[in-house]
């Protein structure tokens, strides 16, 4: 899946001043983190914007907005916005804004330790000893008697 980077560029331009955004591939697009919270992201050529829930309705009335349903089912918070509802720049700016003003709301993500490697060698296992079994005896054949 492809995404439109020149509308990739366009975001680029509007954060310029905006500090503590990084960037990051998901979902077969890009999406634009601050302090590692996505605000704003690009699936195909529609531009997704998290808006927080207290203006997600809001946001849905803008035209070509409407709920993000990247999985099926809607996300409230997030709003995909079709390419025709951001051809202009002013626009396109007012809906980055939308995203990092919510995002700059957020506690700043954790950060996950790293994921040890598996070493070359292995462990021996912690497991119990097994209890051997006691040997099978065979019958042993009896002497006659002396007499």
């Amino acid at each position: 899946m492809a995404y439109d980077e020149g509308l990739a560029e366009r975001i680029r331009s509007v954060l310029e001043d905006a500090g503590d955004v990084t960037e990051k591939r998901m979902f077969g697009g890009v999406a634009f983190l601050l302090r590692g919270k996505m605000f704003v992201g690009i699936v195909k050529d529609d531009l997704m914007v998290r808006v927080g829930p207290d203006d997600y309705e809001a946001a849905l009335t803008r035209p070509f907005a409407r709920p993000m349903d990247f999985t099926g089912t809607p996300m409230a918070g997030y709003v995909f916005v079709a390419p025709e509802g951001m051809d202009e720049d002013d626009v396109l700016e007012d809906w980055v804004r939308r995203g990092l003003r919510f995002a700059a709301t957020l506690k700043p993500s954790e950060k996950k330790p790293a994921a040890k490697k598996a070493s070359a060698k292995k462990k021996p296992s912690a497991k119990k000893p097994v209890a051997k079994k006691p040997a099978e005896r065979k019958p042993v054949p009896k002497k006659p008697a002396r007499r």
